[in-house]
């Protein structure tokens, strides 16, 4: 009980060494597309950075990586991700989602916190999103493509949370 007010049951996430390259693994349930397919030109015309969607079957989002929280929106629909490679990942969940201000959506990560790939980072109500937001499809964006040599994406597949690779980046 003490341990757990105090933060104390957190578990210690072994961060891998850096070695210029990040897999990517999927972070929802869904199927993989291209940026393209996303309704929204500032993800689809990749002003934001490069990268894929998914088309999520559920409302959980987990890791995609080991890395640390960097940011975590106060609205709860986006989040960012820096590896130990010094790639920064944007997860946005849905289209439009910043106006419903972090109605049916509930995170489980802070600033600063350590991840593994899989750690549960945010739930959310799919049929709230359905009902007051665009779009559900969730872009999953390199912030930081000018440390990117090289980035293969696998898209157009099903996806599995924590498990599936979406992406492979090598960086410079």
């Amino acid at each position: 009980m003490l341990k757990k007010l105090f933060g104390l049951d957190k578990k210690e996430v072994e961060m891998p060494e850096a070695d210029g390259k990040d897999i990517i693994m999927s972070p929802a349930d869904g199927e993989v597309v291209p940026l393209s397919e996303v309704p929204d030109p500032t993800f689809a015309e990749k002003m934001m950075g490069d990268g894929v969607a998914i088309k999520p079957a559920n409302g959980l989002i987990v890791s995609p990586v080991h890395g640390e929280i960097m940011q975590l929106f106060p609205t709860k629909h986006a989040v960012g991700i820096k590896t130990v490679n010094g790639l920064e990942i944007l997860i946005h969940i849905g289209i439009e989602t910043v106006n419903m201000q972090g109605e049916g959506f509930k995170a489980h990560v802070k600033e600063g916190d350590k991840v593994a790939t899989g750690d549960k980072l945010i739930e959310f109500d799919m049929d709230l999103v359905n009902e007051k937001a665009e779009s559900t499809i969730t872009p999953i964006i390199l912030t930081n493509g000018d440390i990117v040599a090289s980035a293969e994406k696998h898209e157009n597949q099903q996806a599995t949370a924590g498990s599936t690779t979406i992406m492979t980046v090598s960086t410079k």
